[in-house]
């Protein structure tokens, strides 16, 4: 009778751990002292930003379809104008014509350009290819202005065109008298504009959010300044509509600089310093 015997196995148990003890990780990180040397690459160009910025907003079907829009918008303001009246009008008013859609329309564009790296989730290449992040949020600016630069430009065109065709074809004398400071007032309305939607769309990241507010909340402003008489004052200076007219009459006293810079630093300069803030510190999902 062969007997047989059963080995058991046993686990060492690991020793406990004392509340006390130091962790084998280095408490302070070290970093790496820099490479001698010349670097094996370069950052990405600023001008290549801003190509690749204007491409984003004029590549996109949205502001394909929004610069469209706003073309065909000023045709009929043309055409209307050419008809009525006997095409009798100042150049200054075929240039309110023009500039007027792309001052109401252009801003999206700008908000487009911003939320769009949310909404398309295309935040995290465009900020992995550049990580410094307040380069990326000049870059969305500056190809924003340059877009109405070149709106500005040739709503300055199709309104000379217009005004010549309807002394040529209308019969009508020719106005081209125009102020610089209407001119300065009608290409800061464009500019200005724009701006405002990029501080806008750099503030909230939400193309409905960024949009609804910025027409909403001015337009606001605006009529409870006319309404209501305690907000007069305040609307002297904290409204665009107001501080700009003078521009369009061509005549600004020092007080209405005052106004107009003011208006400007509340609805322009501040939602473009707390939007790039907040850019340059939003968490990329």
């Amino acid at each position: 009778m062969t007997a047989t015997t059963s080995t058991t196995t046993t686990t060492p148990t690991a020793a406990p751990v004392s509340k006390n003890a130091e962790s084998a990780l280095p408490t302070h990180a070290t970093i790496p002292s820099r490479i001698a040397g010349p670097r094996p690459t370069t950052g990405v160009p600023f001008g290549r930003l801003v190509h690749v910025e204007l491409r984003k907003m004029l590549d996109t079907r949205a502001g394909r379809w929004l610069l469209i829009g706003i073309g065909a918008i000023i045709a009929v303001a043309l055409t209307i104008m050419f008809f009525n009246e006997g095409g009798q009008h100042a150049f200054g008013e075929y240039l309110q014509a023009t500039t007027m859609p792309m001052a109401l329309i252009l801003p999206v564009v700008g908000i487009l350009a911003v939320t769009s790296e949310w909404s398309q989730r295309t935040g995290l290449v465009t900020f992995g290819l550049e990580p410094r992040r307040i380069r990326i949020a000049w870059a969305k600016l500056l190809s924003a202005l340059l877009v109405g630069v070149c709106a500005f430009a040739l709503s300055l065109v199709l309104a000379a065109l217009a005004h010549q065709a309807a002394i040529t074809f209308r019969g009508i004398t020719g106005d081209w008298s125009m102020d610089a400071l209407v001119l300065l007032g009608a290409g800061g309305y464009v500019l200005l504009g724009i701006a405002q939607g990029v501080g806008f769309g750099m503030l909230f990241k939400n193309t409905p959010a960024a949009v609804v507010v910025f027409f909403v909340l001015p337009t606001a402003w605006s009529i409870l300044g006319s309404m209501v008489s305690w907000l007069g004052d305040a609307a002297t200076w904290l409204d665009m509509n107001q501080t700009m007219q003078p521009l369009f009459e061509g005549s600004l006293t020092s007080a209405q600089w005052a106004h107009l810079a003011t208006s400007v630093a509340v609805w322009v300069v501040a939602p473009l310093a707390v939007g790039i803030w907040r850019l340059t510190r939003a968490e990329v999902k």
